[in-house]
């Protein structure tokens, strides 16, 4: 709500008002009062002479008054702030003027692509579209932004609850979307729900309204954050724990989804690139409590392709090896994922369900329920297809929408997506980061100095 800016008080320094604006007589009394006892008495020619010195004097006082009226200060104008805050405050688009925004790691093809980097042609598709590596690049920065001040702040003690708000709204604010009018959230904003994935849940949770989960001490978390700017989803993922017990099995992620994105380039076939990952993470042990685990890669969960408004597309990148022939191509935009795991390696759908999306291709249904009737009007003018959770129908001000949702769901118009788990007592962990298959070098857009 608006308020009205509290008015300063100023000071001013003008003259007053005196009996001196009725005239001479006082300024000529005050004036000639010390002679007038010294004398005694005034000659006519002393009267005479003291008129003109009067005048004069209100006239020099007229003056002194004019003198004394301080000009007002002109405001200055505000610098535009040139660093962030903590939490992140300051537009993006403030901090990068003119769309001027960093560049992911650009990495040049190798093998039979490596004439990409200096081929004219490839060099001008390069350039036809400015707008998909501005969009791209500016929902990065604010990626890297958000995540770097969550590296530095969460700690145990803290609710999910109050973690996820905190990344969501830091991401709301660079981007300059709040998402609480009518289509701003598909203007920018959150790509999908903030993933907050304890232990042995390895993607897809959110908390809900009443959740009162809190971050302890021997979790391991991973923090999967989307940012997206008119559609371009950036989708990247990082995996925190407070005991160096856990760091062989996030080292052995990293390394694996490391090796995925150097791997990765035009022409690679998926089931090869899967082979890769697989063979690095699975070089990997970690011990915990005294037992050693081999890090196995989750096979049934994969990275990616990217499409615009549409976090999953039509292609996948396994983690092991596969028979997959289907190639990478120039133009795609892949999330390269990779998850570890000290269970057995293959999650199952447990737990209350946070995440959701607006089919692309929703059947035509009949819908009789009228709650899901308005629900799905609410949803397509708030989200389109940007998956979105129970929590963003909350602060958009939804109640009572839970049967509605879930008929929905019924109906093939929404998908859900709950909770993916592995065996119970395993610890996961997780590493991602979006890539561009540009006609001339490969960009790990979401690439930064964590990392």
């Amino acid at each position: 709500m608006a308020a009205k800016a509290p008015v300063d008080d100023k000071m001013f320094n003008g003259a007053q008002k005196s009996g001196r604006d009725k005239g001479s007589t006082s300024a000529k009394g005050t004036a000639n009062g010390d002679a007038a006892e010294q004398s005694g008495e005034e000659s006519d020619d002393d009267a005479d002479d003291h008129v003109p010195e009067a005048t004069t004097g209100a006239r020099e006082d007229g003056a002194k008054k004019k003198k004394n009226k301080k000009k007002k200060p002109k405001k200055k104008k505000k610098k535009a702030p040139t660093v962030q805050t903590e939490p992140p405050s300051v537009l993006i688009t403030q901090l990068f003027p003119n769309n001027n925004y960093p560049k992911g790691e650009e990495v040049e093809y190798k093998d039979d692509n490596r004439y990409r980097a200096t081929n004219k042609e490839k060099r001008h598709l390069d350039t036809l579209d400015d707008d998909f590596l501005t969009d791209y690049r500016q929902a990065a920065e604010t990626h890297r932004q958000v995540r770097q001040w969550a590296q530095k702040n969460l700690k145990p003690g803290q609710t999910l609850t109050d973690i996820a708000n905190g990344i969501e709204d830091s991401v709301r604010r660079l981007v300059g979307h709040d998402g609480l009018s009518e289509g701003d959230a598909i203007v920018a904003g959150m790509g999908f729900p903030t993933g907050l994935n304890l232990d042995d849940i390895a993607a897809h949770y959110s908390p809900n309204a009443g959740c009162k989960a809190v971050l302890q001490q021997n979790n391991v978390m991973k923090v999967d954050i989307g940012v997206h700017v008119n559609g371009r989803i950036v989708d990247s993922a990082f995996t925190m724990a407070f005991d160096p017990m856990y760091d062989n099995l996030l080292a052995a992620v990293k390394d694996a989804t490391n090796t995925g994105l150097r791997e990765a380039g035009i022409d690679v076939r998926l089931g090869e690139l899967g082979g890769h990952i697989q063979e690095a993470m699975e070089s990997y042990e970690c011990e915990i409590n005294g037992t050693t685990y081999p890090i196995k890669p989750i096979r049934n969960i994969s990275g990616h392709t990217i499409l615009p408004y549409s976090i999953h597309g039509t292609k996948s990148v396994p983690s092991v090896k596969t028979n997959d022939t289907t190639m990478m191509e120039e133009g795609d935009v892949f999330a390269i994922e990779t998850f570890g795991s000290t269970g057995n390696g293959r999650c199952h759908d447990q737990g209350e369900v946070s995440h959701y999306a607006l089919h692309s291709d929703a059947p035509k249904v009949d819908l009789r329920l009228s709650s899901a009737k308005s629900l799905l009007n609410t949803i397509k003018k708030n989200f389109g297809t940007i998956p979105f959770c129970r929590r963003y129908l909350d602060r958009i001000g939804q109640e009572k929408y839970l049967l509605g949702l879930n008929n929905l769901v019924k109906s093939g118009i929404v998908a859900d997506y709950p909770p993916l788990v592995d065996k119970k007592g395993s610890y996961t962990a997780q590493f991602e980061h979006t890539i561009l298959l540009r006609p001339t070098v490969k960009e790990v857009i979401s690439r930064g100095e964590d990392y």
